[in-house]
């Protein structure tokens, strides 16, 4: 334990066969993630401790976050769109590009402006997915878009990266952090990226830290100061602003995702493989909307 992870890893729920996208809803008081394999989404209860299955026949949803009027926006591998759930009502927000589909989006943020940024890797396309349906890359690339939903306009913003996945805005919105999770397997590293963000799009960017072939940054969440807080392979680190590696907690499963959490917003939501745990910590999420 340190001055960041104030007390012990909880695992709160089991039976999931790949758990990711985990969000804190603050309307019903729960953690609301994707079982995407089961095609379903689930909510744990922290005041009963108990889990239920808050939708089924989802096709195929992965990383969601909140927008500002307290509804949650996903990512759907199965309709591959971004779509919008407000009180278990699901319509689409956005789902092609120049006139092609998207691949399958991945995961998303809503900056302070009401755009819509995330990435769409083609994981719930591939042969022999579990994730959503075969098919093909339309594109002919996997991009960082930005969505303005006021225009409808959906700009690219970032072009650079095989396989763009968790992402996260630095506290002011000045640089935008995106995992690249292709790996050796296609010539590149396993890394985070840094781009500072230009109005409505990103600059060249470089990498903020690269890591290890078996500790994948699937999804991380940025605090209130600057740290980022990732999935690592079986274990979540903590990286200062400056790349600073700062701790590590391991976790028995591969880690897909965190978000932070809880009635003050210092629990530490973690989906790993089978599960979800939890893990208290001394700060919260910088993009909170608590």
């Amino acid at each position: 334990m340190d001055e960041l992870i104030t007390g012990t890893l909880e695992k709160l729920f089991e039976g999931t066969v790949w758990a990711e996208g985990p969000l804190w809803v603050p309307q019903s008081q729960t953690v609301r993630w994707s079982d995407i394999p089961n095609n379903r989404i689930l909510e744990f209860n922290p005041a009963t401790a108990q889990t239920r299955e808050y939708a089924t026949a989802v096709e195929y949803t992965n990383g969601r976050t909140l927008d500002h009027d307290g509804s949650v926006v996903q990512c759907s591998h199965g309709r591959r769109r971004v779509e919008r759930d407000h009180d278990g009502v699901v319509t689409g927000i956005v789902d092609s590009f120049g006139g092609h589909r998207l691949n399958s989006p991945n995961d998303v943020v809503v900056a302070r402006d009401g755009t819509v940024w995330f990435t769409d890797p083609p994981y719930g396309i591939l042969p022999g997915t579990t994730e959503g349906y075969e098919g093909e890359q339309e594109y002919d690339g996997c991009f960082v878009f930005r969505f303005d939903p006021i225009t409808e306009e959906l700009t690219a913003v970032v072009t650079d990266l095989i396989h763009p996945n968790g992402l996260a805005f630095s506290p002011d919105e000045s640089l935008l952090y995106v995992a690249d999770t292709a790996g050796p397997g296609l010539g590149v590293p396993l890394r985070i990226a840094a781009y500072p963000v230009d109005g409505g799009g990103c600059g060249a960017g470089g990498t903020f830290v690269e890591l290890e072939d078996d500790a994948a940054s699937d999804g991380f969440r940025v605090d209130v100061e600057g740290r980022v807080w990732t999935s690592a392979g079986s274990a979540v680190r903590v990286y200062s602003s400056d790349g600073e590696l700062l701790t590590a907690v391991d976790v028995p499963e591969r880690v897909s995702n965190v978000c932070f959490g809880g009635p003050d917003g210092k629990d530490l939501y973690i989906t790993a493989t089978t599960s979800l745990y939890r893990l208290r910590t001394s700060t919260r999420d910088s993009a909170s909307r608590h």
